[in-house]
């Protein structure tokens, strides 16, 4: 059976903002957990159009051993999105990614209990 792409994914937030051309976007940055216990965090751009659900290289923003260095990378990613999505007349209010929210899905992952 095939892994899902988004199987290691532990957190995920969704802005909705325009183009330059001023058509709808939907932005997704996500935090995930890879293999060799890499954090990673991810940012596509309309991701529903893609042929693949798979994140594509360019789409990582950030690699690293270090929670607290995702959390930043996701949280700087998440607040320039939702400024740029507010100035074009979309004001979303977020929660910004945390570590608490992060232990739950990191303890299930890494005791197996899926």
């Amino acid at each position: 059976m095939r892994r899902k792409s988004t199987e290691g994914r532990f957190a995920e937030r969704v802005v909705h903002g325009v183009d330059d051309a001023g058509a709808e976007e939907t932005i997704v940055i996500w935090i995930e957990r890879k293999q060799g216990a890499l954090w990673a965090v991810g940012r596509a751009v309309d991701p529903q159009h893609r042929s693949s659900h798979e994140p594509r290289r360019h789409d990582y923003l950030f690699e690293g051993y270090e929670l607290e260095d995702a959390l930043s990378a996701a949280n700087d990613a998440l607040e320039d999105d939702a400024s740029v999505s507010e100035q074009d007349g979309r004001p979303e209010h977020l929660k910004p990614f945390t570590r608490g929210e992060l232990l739950k899905p990191l303890e299930n992952w890494f005791f197996g209990r899926r």
